[in-house]
């Protein structure tokens, strides 16, 4: 792959931010997707981040809250089909999958500025110096990160429910996997499968066994249990709402049950976000949050892991902020303490 870093530059000096700290100066590209919105409403809230620019050529000149109206009242900044790089600390991708890539063969970006990708096309490990980006499992190399690979959705959801079995060493046998996603998952362009009248009071699979997230998954799993010989049969449902994962996975095992619930409680028990749940969860606990929410029930010879996170957030710009938080050292909940909607 080509190198996408400019010569070494300086950065400029930041100003104050709404927390009294130096502010962190953010670029947002493809800033008129669901991610992007969802990123700039995350940010517009931050107490030590300012946005320089917010760029979409097909919006240019726009009024940001003209797209995501939800900013109404809340902001007047527009779109630009400018990308003034050399003014940014950090840079957020919220491109489709497999343009990152393309992207950064096309422009420079100046060496001092931080990349955090929501593509997946620095997910899995190989020839560039992206950190792949799951605090659970990752956090000592994302406060180090220059450039950083978001999880995606799913993967996250089904990564938190299965990476305390893996530091329990029990992943040995298929594991199966079902999970059902918003509408949101699958962006912002229309399409026959997103359309309302198709989308309401109706269920769907799609990308049975092949699903594009997998590798990521399988990748972290075996980063913690140090192998993995198991399947992960995942099996994707389209839901009849607009954002929110809920994730079970099944596990055989002949762990004890106790072992395996204090694996879980102690595996999270310092996350800022994540946390393990004596009750059954529900989706509504974790939408419109950065949290995910993680229940094991134990049966004989197999446990039930459920995990549920919302996908725009923990599953995507959320994390993303998480994620910026860690790498510039500041407070890894900032912006981010949000309520659920859960009536």
């Amino acid at each position: 792959m080509e190198n996408h870093i400019a010569k070494v530059s300086t950065p400029l000096p930041r100003r104050e931010g709404q927390g009294g700290g130096s502010a962190i100066r953010v670029g947002v590209l493809g800033a008129a997707g669901y991610t992007g919105g969802e990123l700039i409403r995350l940010l517009l809230n931050h107490p030590e981040t300012e946005i320089v620019f917010a760029n979409s050529e097909s919006n240019a000149g726009n009024l940001v809250s003209d797209v995501h109206e939800g900013l109404v009242g809340d902001t007047d900044l527009r779109f630009t089909d400018e990308m003034p790089f050399e003014k940014v600390d950090v840079v957020f991708f919220c491109f489709g999958h497999g343009k990152s890539e393309a992207f950064l063969k096309e422009h420079t970006i100046p060496s001092h500025v931080k990349i955090i990708d929501l593509a997946q096309d620095f997910r899995i490990a190989g020839n560039h110096d992206y950190v792949y980006g799951l605090p659970e499992i990752n956090k000592e190399a994302i406060t180090k990160a220059q450039h950083l690979a978001n999880p995606g959705c799913f993967a996250t959801a089904i990564q938190l429910a299965l990476l305390p079995a893996a530091h329990l060493n029990i992943l040995k046998e298929d594991v199966a996997v079902n999970a059902i996603t918003g509408s949101t998952g699958a962006g912002q362009k229309p399409g026959a499968t997103t359309h309302f009248s198709w989308r309401n009071n109706n269920l769907s699979i799609y990308k049975a066994f092949t699903h594009q997230h997998l590798a990521e998954i399988c990748q972290s799993l075996k980063q913690v249990q140090g192998y993995l010989d198991a399947s992960i049969d995942f099996i994707p449902y389209r839901g009849d709402f607009a954002r929110g994962i809920f994730c079970t996975a099944v596990i055989k095992t002949k762990a004890p049950a106790e072992d395996v619930v204090e694996a879980y409680r102690d595996f999270y028990a310092d996350a800022a976000f994540t946390h393990y749940s004596e009750k059954a969860i529900d989706l509504k606990q974790v939408v419109n949050t950065n949290k995910a929410l993680v229940h094991v029930d134990c049966f004989e010879g197999k446990i039930l892991v459920t995990s549920a996170i919302d996908n725009l957030l923990k599953g995507a710009v959320g994390q993303a902020v998480q994620n910026m938080n860690l790498m510039f050292g500041i407070d890894e909940t900032a912006g981010l303490r949000l309520k659920a909607s859960a009536f």
